[in-house]
């Protein structure tokens, strides 16, 4: 066997210090600059990145009134006639943030397509043919949850919670509760990357929100499996708040952190005491701790920093050391937004 490779994590920057706390006035000024730099840039194409973009413009809108929201329905509006092309599960992403600023029936064709789209054996959406990864579990799931929830259409939610499960079967270390990043037909690629923890976690979310007060099956075991990822999060989360790409302690990225997942984990975290009092209430402080370690890495005019490219899976742990993360991303503008508004939520006791 070839020895690790440990020069990417030798030469990884010292971690920030976490913002020390935040007054609802001081975050919401955070969350106004980037919202600020995220329009300004431009969302140009209705596909992940602009949705992610615009979920979390949508949530800080509705958290901090801000107008942001009523910037997404406008952005919806001129992009959603003609109803752009579904080619991939990634397309369906900006539909959950159509949904949060007043959409429903609009969007049942992203339904329709979700439910004739192409799946592994067991049932699962497929990212890439042969491909389950975790990424889909929020792309698709998030905008099944939040759809189901508007109009009524409860197995729109017990959809999105069977996703969950079914990708969580392929995808959740049995023992630390930890989520890979992806399979390869059939096979497991034992990576934990961050990111993939937040998408997971957040779609996990996104469901028990959704079917809070209804009975829709699977809402316990989506629970349970949530609870273990974030216990091991907690457990695994260092002092300055933000996690290594690959969150298991892997020595090839030892010290080489990603921002974008610290803010979708402090979402979900944040959301999830919230929701459910006293079973997720060690997950608040983690949470904060999350939001108060990512936003050490907004820059003056107003992007989230240190947040890794566009990730295709790596076959093993030093591929992620080697993702470029130099550049702006507009998955890092939303989850950071999201992290925002649900801090912003607990502080002032809106939700979202």
């Amino acid at each position: 066997m070839p020895a690790e490779d440990l020069s990417s994590a030798a030469l990884a920057d010292k971690p920030r210090e976490p913002v020390p706390s935040f007054t609802a006035t001081e975050l919401a000024a955070l969350g106004a600059r980037i919202a600020h730099r995220t329009w300004a840039d431009g969302l140009t194409r209705w596909f992940w990145p602009e949705g992610v973009a615009l979920a979390g413009l949508a949530a800080f809108g509705l958290a901090s009134d801000s107008g942001d929201d009523k910037l997404v329905r406008d952005w919806v509006s001129q992009h959603l006639t003609p109803r752009p092309e579904i080619v991939h599960v990634n397309d369906v992403a900006p539909a959950a943030a159509a949904v949060a600023v007043g959409y429903n029936s609009e969007l049942r064709p992203y339904a329709d397509w979700a439910a004739s789209a192409q799946r592994s054996a067991s049932g699962a959406l497929e990212h890439w043919p042969g491909d389950v990864w975790a990424d889909t579990m929020f792309m698709v799931g998030a905008f099944l949850a939040r759809l189901g929830r508007a109009t009524g259409e409860t197995g729109l939610i017990e959809e999105s919670g069977r996703q969950y499960i079914l990708h969580a079967r392929v995808l959740q270390d049995e023992q630390t509760g930890l989520f890979a990043h992806g399979s390869h037909h059939g096979e497991l690629i034992p990576c934990f990357w961050g990111r993939a923890n937040a998408w997971a976690a957040l779609a996990a979310v996104e469901f028990l929100e959704s079917s809070s007060g209804l009975m829709v099956p699977g809402t316990e075991e989506v629970s349970q499996r949530l609870e273990r990822q974030l216990s091991s999060l907690i457990a695994g989360q260092p002092e300055h708040g933000v996690w290594d790409v690959l969150v298991d302690g892997q020595p090839e990225t030892a010290g080489i952190l990603e921002t974008s997942a610290a803010a979708g984990l402090a979402a979900a975290m944040l959301r999830a005491a919230a929701l459910v009092p006293g079973r997720f209430d060690r997950a608040r402080q983690a949470g904060w701790l999350a939001l108060r370690g990512s936003s050490a890495y907004v820059d003056e005019a107003g992007y989230l920093t240190g947040v890794s490219a566009g990730t295709i899976l790596q076959l093993i742990p030093f591929g992620y050391s080697v993702i470029r993360s130099d550049r702006p991303q507009l998955w890092g503008q939303g989850l950071a937004l999201s992290a925002i508004a649900a801090g912003l939520g607990v502080l002032t006791g809106t939700r979202r």
